[in-house]
This record gives structure tokens, sequence and C-alpha cells, in this order.
């Protein structure tokens, strides 16, 4: 699978106008990164529409997602 350099430029542009959106996001990860992202750490998300009616889900993390999580950190460097 081959990285397409433009596409992610594009997702450079759109990670920088997220983050100046929503400027405390960027700091929570970190804060998450340093101190709770360590397996068996139970990560929940829920999101709610406009219609009011939420959708949940959690995952525990592995092993393989702490390894995951550390090449992601190692790409903003």
């Amino acid at each position: 699978m081959a990285i397409n350099p433009m596409e992610l430029l594009k997702l450079k542009e759109r990670l920088s106008i997220f983050t100046s959106q929503h400027p405390k996001f960027p700091a929570f990860l970190q804060a998450v990164g340093e101190h709770a992202a360590v397996e068996g750490t139970v990560v929940e998300i829920t999101v709610t529409p406009p219609d009011g009616k939420p959708l949940t889900s959690n995952i525990r993390l592995t092993g393989d997602d702490i390894t995951s999580i550390g090449i992601l950190k190692n790409l903003k460097s």
C-alpha cells in the first residue's frame, strides 16, 4: 500500500484546522498518552448526535494497541 504524499499534506492541513478549532483536545490526548496509555486501560467514547441518542463504545487496550500508539506518537516528530 503506497502512501500518497499529497494526501498526507491534506491530512496535516486538516489536523491543523481541527487543532485550532478544538485546542484542548490535543493536550488531552497528550496527557492520556503520557499517563494512561497502558495495557488494560479502558477507552470509552460516547457520541451524541443532534437527535440526542448517544452511541457509546469502549475497548480495553492491548499490548499491540500500545505499540500502535507509540508509532503514531513518533509520526508527529
